[in-house]
């Protein structure tokens, strides 16, 4: 029996956000993959989430994360709209509550970053995720 293909980035922010509801010290992602792993590293250095570490179960592996109750809101921007770093702003009215206030997850050419290192650089990629 064929397994379904899972999005791997909604299914952690939905697990991130889900566990925080819930008031949860740390949560356990599955399945993992290089890109949570480097969304996740966005996230920890904005200070939405403490340390996380990927764990090899032999499948398709884990990422426990720690967390710090900082995150309200956070999910998958799909499909990955194509943005210029000019644009950005327009993409924060529409999914973040406030200006100054959340992250826009963007993968460029350079990496996984923020929306503001991504303005601060001058360079555009694709919107994966928002959180705030």
């Amino acid at each position: 029996m064929e397994m379904p293909a899972t999005n791997v980035l909604a299914n952690l922010f939905a697990s991130l956000q889900n566990a925080e509801m819930r008031n949860k010290k740390e949560c356990v992602v599955i399945p993992a993959s290089g890109l949570a792993g480097e969304v996740l590293r966005v996230l920890q250095k904005r200070r939405y989430i403490g340390e996380f570490e990927y764990i090899d179960d032999g499948v398709g592996g884990k990422l426990r994360v720690q967390l710090m109750g900082r995150i309200n809101k956070c999910g998958v921007i799909s499909p990955r709209f194509p943005v210029k770093s000019l644009k950005l702003v327009d993409w924060e009215h529409r999914y973040l509550p406030a200006v100054g206030v959340g992250t826009l997850i963007v993968s460029t050419p350079q990496g996984v970053m923020s929306h503001v290192e991504a303005q601060e650089k001058k360079i555009g990629g694709r919107l994966i995720g928002y959180v705030y």
